[in-house]
Formats: C-alpha cells, structure tokens, sequence
C-alpha cells in the first residue's frame, strides 16, 4: 500500500461529502438560510468587544479550526496505529462525515439559536433542568480531564528541548501585538504577513540559544512545564478574545493548514510505503494502546472524527464570533472535515515508519523489550534530529519524525532535519495550547454558570472579579490532573470523557432537530452516530475501570479516575433517559406546531 492512495482517496471522499451531505444539513436540516432571515447572529446581538464580537468568516474558521484540531487529530491517530493502518482509516472516514461534522454544525446552530449559550445552558433549556443540571456537571469533568490530556501532549514534546520551547513562547507576544494592531488599524492582511513572518523567524533562531544564558533557562523538566502551563492557560482564559486568543488561534490555522498542505505534497511527491499492515498482532491491545481494537479504536482517535470537545469550542467561543449564519457551514461542517484530513495525514506519518522505530518511540523500553522488536532507523533517525527519541511517548514525536522523514526525502530538504523536527513540533504545540485557551476559557464560563446558580454574582461575564475567580479554579483543577497523571491513563480517560460529551452533543442536537426541522426522520442524522458512539463510550469506560483504574496490579491504576469515569457514565445514563422522556413528549405534538414553538423559544 502507498501513501498516495490514502490520501487521495480520503480527500475526494471528504470533498463529496462536503459539497452534497454538508448542504443537505445546511438547508434541509438545520435551515441555515431562514434563519439568517429571521434573527441576528448572537455576534450582532450582544455585541460587547470581548466575548461577542462579530467577526471576519475566515478568522473566526481559524480560531475555531486552531481550536479544535489540536491534540486529537496529530496524537490519537498515531497511538491508533498500534492496531495497523485500516482500522484507523475507516474510522476516520466513516466517523468524520457520519458523526463528527453533522455533531459539530448541529451543536454550533444551538448555541447561536439560544444567544450563543454553553452547551449546559442549551441542554438545560433544550432538555429540562435535570438534564441540563448533569450535563453542566459532566462537562466540568470532562474539559478537565480534556485540559489535562492535551498539556501532557505538550509536556512530553517540549521537555529538555530549548528551542522548541523558545519558539512556543514566542508566539506569545507575536499573537498579541496581531491582536492588538488588527485591533486599531483593521488591516487584517499586513497583520497576518508580519505575524506569520515572525514565527517563522523565531522558530529559525531557536536553533541558536541552545548552550546559551537562554537556553539554560529554556532547558525545562516536564514537572516544572505542567506548573507554567496552568499559569500561562489562566492569562489566556482571562484576557479579551480579541487580544490573544483569537490572533493565535488565527497564524496557527495558517501555520497547521501549510504544513498539512506541504505534507500532502511532500507524500504525493515521494508517496511512501506503507510500512505497516493492514492490521497488526495487537488488536487485543499493547504497549501504546491497553485496551482491544473496538471499542478503543474509536477511543484514542477521538478529535479526528467526532469529539465531544468541540461543544466547548462551538457553544464558548465560535457561537459568539460568527458574523453570518450562513459562515456556520464552513466553519463547524468544513472544520471538521479538515481536521480529518490532518488527522489522516498524522496516520500516514506514523505508518510510513518501521513498526519497530513506532513502537521504540511510544513505548517505554521495558515494554519495547517484551515485544521482541528490533529498531532498524531509530539511531539514525535521532542523529539527524539532534534528539534522543526512545521512550518519548505521546505521540507528538511520532508525528515529527514521521513528517520529517518525508520532507527530508526530498533531495533540497536533506539536510534540513533537525528545523523541520523542531518547526513540527512548534506547530504541534502551538495547536495544543490554541485549545488550551479555548478550552479553559471555556471552563470559565461553565464554572460562572454552573456556580453562578448558586451565587449569582459569579454569574456576570462582564464581572472581572468573577471572571478572574473561575479562569483560576478551572487552571488549578486541570492542572492537578496534569501533575499527577501519565499518557496512558490520561489519554485513555480523555477518549471517553470526550466521546462521551459527543454523545451528550448528539442528545441535544437530535432534540433540536426534532423542533425545527420539517420532517421527523431528519433526527437520524444524529441518533445514529449516537447509537454507536454511547455503546462504544459505556463498554470502554467499564472497561477501563475494570482492567486498569481499579485494578492495583495494572501501570494504570488510579483511584481517582477510575471514580471520575464511573461518575461520568452515570451523568451519561441520566442525560439519555432525560431526552427520551423528552423525546416522547415532543413527538405527540404535530410538527407544524413544534416548529412555531421552536421559534417562539428563541425570539
């Protein structure tokens, strides 16, 4: 099998599903175009210059784009790999187009629909407060063991790596003063040139403070980095979204679609072999992924094809940014779809390398031992990136060695490989902390509404007080989880927190399209993805808790997340007993009427 035939079929598949599935939701489904007649997007309504601000289509695609495709789509699909390259493959496919793009676009239009609302508000008016009460508490839970999941990513990358780390740091300041002269001048073009322009320059100066005053400095231990996280995520949650979080969001969408877009030229031109098989002996589950192919297939992959994690995104930021209805299309299904082909694109890095350098990489050298495996270019491979690369898990190396023996095939770029290793791993981290910012940002509204009910100062956005209060309780929650975790418990509570919040957006989505759409049938479009997706989520969370969390003699065993799990399978339960009710009860009345109330609901 070539490389070639992967990612050519894959895009034209996505392609067509776009221009006919994408269309049918838009007009028949979730009848985008009426409601661009009928009411001002959230953006124009409430407009305020911090949190509802109307903005430019193509901005807002790349903060919502930088902000979903971060760990999900580069990570999971390489520890996937471990099960052999078609396993992961159908489910990227099948899972993007059926699942994740329709879960996306429907939860996006809801929150827009009640004023641009978290997705526990959405649920408590859409459900009935029951419902709404346990997916408010659910999804604490999960954006904090998400927040945890993707900084471990992080952790592992930049540890002892100076000029990664510099180079990450870096687009600190370069976002903000984006941010800020966009902000005066307007002139998005010139800010978008001198932004990118200089971390491209940062990442080539990197290379230069290792040995120096700086680069000691820049020398960090993944413990002293899990304390600088939580710290920089609690500026990013609490400042203006115009200030960091959206000019970020914005060069890093240029920076991830080029590389993905030189990836894809870098594979047609040298179209690499797949090196591995179809499917492996570890369908039953190694030392990258504990548990059986289904349900931890579906698990691990998580953001690349649907992801509980975007009803964060979609209902905390995107729904109060979007200019237009008619920009919820590209942005929610287009995004998704995108972030499918990058993810497809991290599965082609990772097989295109030898089983045995996959698996020395993301294992720990123990466990690489019991495999029986021998290397065959690992040593090669850390010469020429400057890197040691055994036992560094997560990953984000993975995909960095991948792409950079793919584009250091390419006779001008051969002796480049130590910048391309470092640039990926730039963009890897700067994609992460992009949903870092919108995910404790968004934890800060869920904590200011969720608290907020009981104190109800809490509850004023406009309140820096309380503002400050929820971004610093959020930052210390995920950054315990972050301190006293690992990737392979984390990781595998992150897939099915995160597919579980899918299945909730699902929920939801299902009762909104039963309101608003004309024929009753259309709620398919989300009860079938839901089906599959809760099954999956319930058999691996027990599954989990079973075999590792609450089992003394597994590598994972953790009190603590085996409670957290069984928790959250038990919000589950009750969030789709709630609906059904809810269902029922919405079914009895005639669908002309349904509709009428629906409109009367959000006028």
């Amino acid at each position: 099998m070539n490389a070639v035939t992967i990612v050519i079929g894959s895009i034209c598949i996505l392609l067509i599903a776009y221009r006919l599935y994408g269309t049918f939701m838009a007009a028949k489904v979730l009848k985008v175009e009426e409601l661009e007649e009928e009411m001002k997007p959230p953006s124009h309504k409430h407009e305020d210059g911090k949190d509802y601000v109307p903005t430019n289509k193509w901005v807002t695609f790349g903060h919502h784009f930088a902000a979903i495709a971060a760990a999900g789509p580069l990570v999971g699909p390489i520890l996937a790999a471990q099960f052999g390259y078609l396993p992961s493959l159908l489910w990227l496919l099948i899972g993007a187009v059926i699942g994740g793009a329709v879960h996306d676009f429907v939860v996006l239009v809801a929150s827009m629909r009640r004023d641009g609302k978290s997705f526990s508000e959405v649920a408590k008016e859409e459900l009935g407060p029951v419902a709404g009460f346990c997916t408010g508490l659910a999804m604490l839970f999960i954006i904090t063991i998400t927040m945890a999941g993707l900084s471990l990513v992080v952790l592992n990358a930049l540890e002892r790596n100076p000029w990664g780390t510099f180079a990450v740091a870096i687009t600190i300041p370069i976002a903000m003063g984006v941010g800020l002269y966009h902000r005066k001048t307007g002139n998005l073009k010139l800010a978008t040139i001198v932004g990118f322009s200089l971390i491209m320059i940062a990442v080539i100066f990197g290379q230069y403070i290792e040995g120096t005053w700086l680069g000691d400095l820049l020398t960090l231990e993944s413990s002293t980095l899990a304390i600088i996280l939580p710290i920089y995520a609690f500026f990013a949650a609490a400042l203006p979204v115009w200030l960091l979080l959206q000019p970020r969001d914005y060069l890093s969408t240029f920076m991830k679609v080029g590389v993905f877009g030189a990836l894809i030229v870098g594979v047609l031109f040298i179209n690499p072999t797949v090196q591995f098989p179809a499917f492996t002996e570890l369908l039953d589950g190694g030392p990258v992924v504990t548990g059986p192919v289904w349900p931890f297939i579906s698990i691990t992959i998580a953001c690349g094809a649907i992801s509980g994690f975007h009803v964060f995104v979609s209902s905390g930021t995107t729904s109060k940014m979007i200019n237009r209805w008619r920009d919820a299309k590209p942005i929610a299904f287009g995004g998704m779809l995108v972030e499918c082909v990058v993810a497809i694109m991290a599965l082609v890095a990772a097989v295109s390398l030898q089983p045995g350098d996959y698996f020395a990489i993301n294992s720990s050298p123990e466990k690489f031992a019991e495999l029986g495996m021998e290397t065959v270019h690992l040593s090669e491979l850390e010469e020429k990136v400057e890197m040691d690369l055994e036992g560094r898990t997560g990953g984000a190396v993975t995909l960095a060695v991948g792409m950079t023996e793919i584009f250091t095939a390419v006779p001008f770029f051969n002796h480049l490989a130590s910048f391309f290793y470092q640039f990926v791993i730039l963009f890897e981290a700067v994609f992460i902390l992009t949903a870092i910012d919108a995910g404790t940002r968004t934890a800060r509204y869920l904590i200011q509404d969720f608290i907020g009910t009981f104190y109800k100062p809490l509850k004023d956005l406009k309140s820096i007080g309380a503002n400050i209060f929820a971004s610093a309780l959020a930052c210390v929650m995920w950054g315990y989880l972050l301190l006293s975790g690992d990737i392979s418990s984390v990781w595998a509570l992150f897939g099915v927190s995160n597919q579980l919040m899918a299945s909730i957006g699902l929920i939801v989505g299902a009762t909104v399209i039963l309101k608003i759409a004309t024929k009753r049938r259309y709620m398919l479009t989300c009860l079938i993805p839901l089906a599959y997706l809760f099954v999956t989520v319930m058999v691996a969370g027990i599954w989990m808790v079973k075999n590792v969390y609450l089992n003394p003699v597994a590598d994972g065993y953790n009190v603590l997340n085996g409670v957290l799990s069984i928790v959250m399978l038990i919000l589950g339960v009750v969030i789709l007993v709630s609906a059904i009710k809810k269902w029922r009860e919405l079914w009895k009345i005639p669908q002309a009427e349904l509709n009428q109330i629906a409109k009367r609901e959000v006028a």
